[in-house]
C-alpha cells in the first residue's frame, strides 16, 4: 500500500528574494521620513500663521505694547555691500515697523564668516540710510542660521517679544524656533514681488524647516560669539 505523501510547507522567508527585503526596507525608510518631514511642516505652519500680521496690524496685534526688537534675518549681500533685492525688502519692512512704533529697535541678523563677505554690516548701514538711529540698530555678526538668530535674539540680546521681519514662506519657520525658546513672536512678511529662485527657496524651506523644527523642540544650544548686549544699551556685537 502506497503511503500518501502531503506536501512540505517551503520557508516563506526564504522564499522571498532578498531584493523584496531590501525593497520592503527602502519603503519603510522612505515612509518615515516623510512622516517626520511632514509633521514638522504642519505643525511649524500650523502653530505660527495665525500671528502673521501687516505692518499696519502689528501695533493691534502687539496690543500697543511695542516689541523689544525687529528680528532681520540676513540673505546675500553684493561685493560692493549692497543689499540683495530679497534682503532690501526685508530691511525696508523692518524700518518701517520701527517708524510705526511697533519695536523699539531692529537687530539685524547676518552671516558673517568670512573677512570678505559681511552681511549685517552691510544690513545696518541700509537702515541707517533709510532713517533709523545708528544706536538702535543692534548688529548679530553670527546669525549664521534662522536658528541661530532667534536662539541669539533670546540668549544674547535677551529679547522677549519681538517681530521677525522676511520672506512669508520663511516666517513659520522662524517664530516656531522663537516660540520654542521663550519668546512671543509675530512676523510680518516682507514680499514685494517675485524673487529669482523662488521654487528652489520654497523646496530648501521644506527641509531647512525640518531641521530647525526638532533643534527648537530640544532647544540645542549655540556659539554666542561674544558678550550679552542689553537691548537698552547701544554697540554692537562682534
Amino acid at each position: 500500500m502506497l503511503r500518501r505523501r502531503w506536501p512540505v510547507a517551503r520557508d516563506n522567508a526564504r522564499s522571498v528574494p532578498w531584493w523584496r527585503w531590501c525593497a520592503r526596507v527602502l519603503l519603510a525608510v522612505c515612509a518615515l521620513a516623510v512622516l517626520i518631514v511632514g509633521v514638522a511642516n504642519v505643525v511649524t505652519v500650523a502653530t505660527t500663521r495665525d500671528r502673521v500680521v501687516t505692518v499696519e496690524g502689528a501695533a493691534t496685534a502687539l496690543a500697543g505694547d511695542a516689541a523689544d526688537a525687529v528680528v532681520v534675518l540676513g540673505a546675500s549681500v553684493y561685493a560692493d555691500g549692497t543689499p540683495s533685492d530679497i534682503l532690501a525688502d526685508r530691511l525696508e519692512v523692518a524700518c518701517d515697523l520701527y517708524k510705526s512704533g511697533a519695536a523699539r529697535a531692529i537687530i539685524v541678523s547676518g552671516d558673517n564668516r568670512t573677512s570678505h563677505y559681511n552681511e549685517s554690516d552691510a544690513m545696518k548701514a541700509y537702515c541707517v540710510e533709510l532713517g533709523v538711529p545708528s544706536e538702535d540698530v543692534y548688529v548679530d555678526h553670527a546669525g549664521n542660521t534662522t536658528y541661530e538668530s532667534m536662539w541669539r535674539a533670546r540668549h544674547v540680546f535677551g529679547a522677549d517679544r519681538i517681530i521677525v521681519a522676511t520672506q512669508a514662506y520663511h516666517l513659520y519657520r522662524a517664530m516656531f524656533a522663537a516660540d520654542c525658546l521663550g519668546m512671543q513672536a509675530w512676523g510680518v512678511p516682507c514680499d514685494k514681488g517675485a524673487y529669482d529662485n523662488q521654487r528652489a527657496y520654497s523646496i530648501r524651506e521644506v527641509l531647512a524647516r525640518t531641521k530647525d523644527f526638532y533643534a527648537a523642540l530640544l532647544r540645542l544650544p549655540v556659539d554666542t560669539a561674544g558678550e550679552a548686549v542689553s537691548l537698552n544699551d547701544s554697540g554692537d556685537l562682534t
